[in-house]
């Protein structure tokens, strides 16, 4: 009998964690290599593959990629907002009229790996010097209308890259590509 999988999460939802060195390697891993893993996920796909969405009625693999980029520089000024001030409140943003903007539509993805590649570089020698105290600062989100920790968004955001990997990954094998 195979058991029925939520395809919105393919490695399921973020569940946080205490810190704990382990975990943060762990995690900054993450940060580190979701450029390759992003690039790995979609290599070879042809223009209707990226077009193709990752599940009835989700984005396409190329919204996908694009979003991971509009996400992770935000995140990127995030943790800088909060490392610098004291429990800043966010600048959310609607990521569904975001994956519409001519930029996603118009440009192919490799902008947004190349973007990615670069991204990562910045943001992980921003991260990994951080002391078991920095990441306990905090930022305010307003569209969840709570405090958060540096280490909650560090955890999110790393299971976010994997998440959508996972969704570029699933279809492949889903669809046999």
């Amino acid at each position: 009998m195979q058991i029925e999988t939520d395809l919105r999460y393919p490695i399921g939802e973020y569940v946080p964690q205490e810190y704990s060195e382990g975990l943060k390697e762990q995690w900054l891993a993450d940060i580190k290599f979701l450029p390759n893993a992003i690039e790995n996920a979609v290599h070879n796909l042809d223009e209707h593959q990226l077009q193709t969405p990752y599940r009835e009625g989700g984005w396409t693999v190329h919204q996908l990629v694009h979003h991971v980029a509009d996400s992770h520089m935000n995140a990127y000024i995030r943790f800088k907002q909060g490392y610098a001030e004291e429990n800043p409140t966010i600048k959310p943003y609607d990521e569904n009229v975001w994956v519409n903007f001519s930029d996603v539509k118009n440009l192919p993805v490799n902008i947004s790996i190349t973007l990615l590649y670069a991204l990562h570089q910045r943001w992980y020698e921003f991260l990994k010097h951080f002391t078991e105290k920095d990441w306990q600062r905090t930022l305010f989100h307003p569209g969840h209308q709570k405090q958060l920790t540096l280490w909650y968004m560090l955890g999110s955001y790393a299971w976010h890259g994997r998440h959508h990997v996972a969704h570029i990954t699933a279809l492949r094998e889903r669809m046999k590509w």
